[in-house]
């Protein structure tokens, strides 16, 4: 029954509406109504811009960390002997703050792809593959500005870094380490078509570099 209670409760932390918050907070819209209609970290630099994209992406990220840490309420789970228990129920935490972000129950059930809060819940999990992921994250964001494209590259690097990299052994890890794979696929498949159709809209972030380099290759430049 403890388990059940804190299960909700990190379904209910994932729910909060980040986006939807600082969509209505600082620009007096609401999210849903443009750009791409979804509440996550991409819609966010798409239509709130690079500063306000960061704060929903960072918050969302949080939502995952703090679910995960709901493990301390129980003092069952705090105990070493019982490490394997504590990371399933961790994973269990995790996962339903993610549900929460994308069906959340403040925002008629119409949320974000839970990227963002499925990294803070890796994080709070094992950090040392969750900054593996970030490395993967900003490697892409650097090159080609796309969140969205960032996003599926760190997510499919998850899966190889547990399976092949880091080579965890606990299969229900292993699992989840491919299910996240599977899920950021399935829920970016609407980035993945705009990517192929070379429309997909890029992030604000080093704009100026892009635009440096567009006047160098047209001699605009000295």
């Amino acid at each position: 029954m403890d388990e059940l209670l804190v299960i909700i409760l990190a379904y209910c932390i994932g729910s909060i509406p980040t986006a939807l918050i600082v969509s209505r907070l600082f620009f007096g819209i609401d999210i849903r109504d443009y750009g791409s209609g979804n509440m996550g970290a991409t819609n966010s630099f798409r239509v709130l811009g690079s500063k306000y994209g960061t704060y929903v992406m960072v918050v969302d990220m949080l939502k995952g960390v703090a679910a995960v840490k709901l493990f301390l309420l129980l003092p069952y789970y705090t105990d070493p002997i019982h490490s394997v228990d504590r990371m399933n129920l961790q994973i269990g935490l995790g996962l339903a703050a993610v549900v929460g972000h994308i069906f959340p129950l403040w925002a008629d059930f119409k949320g974000g792809k839970g990227v963002a809060t499925l990294f803070g819940m890796v994080l709070a999990i094992q950090p040392d593959v969750a900054l593996a992921c970030v490395g993967v994250f900003l490697l892409v964001l650097y090159t080609t500005r796309f969140v969205s494209l960032s996003s599926i590259f760190a997510g499919v690097a998850f899966a190889v870094f547990i399976l092949y990299i880091f080579d965890y052994h606990e299969t229900l890890y292993r699992i989840f380490a491919v299910s996240v794979a599977l899920l950021v696929l399935l829920t970016h498949q609407k980035n993945i078509g705009r990517l192929l159709r070379g429309n997909e809209s890029k992030a604000g972030i080093l704009k100026y570099r892009d635009r440096r380099k567009s006047r160098k290759r047209s001699g605009l430049d000295d």
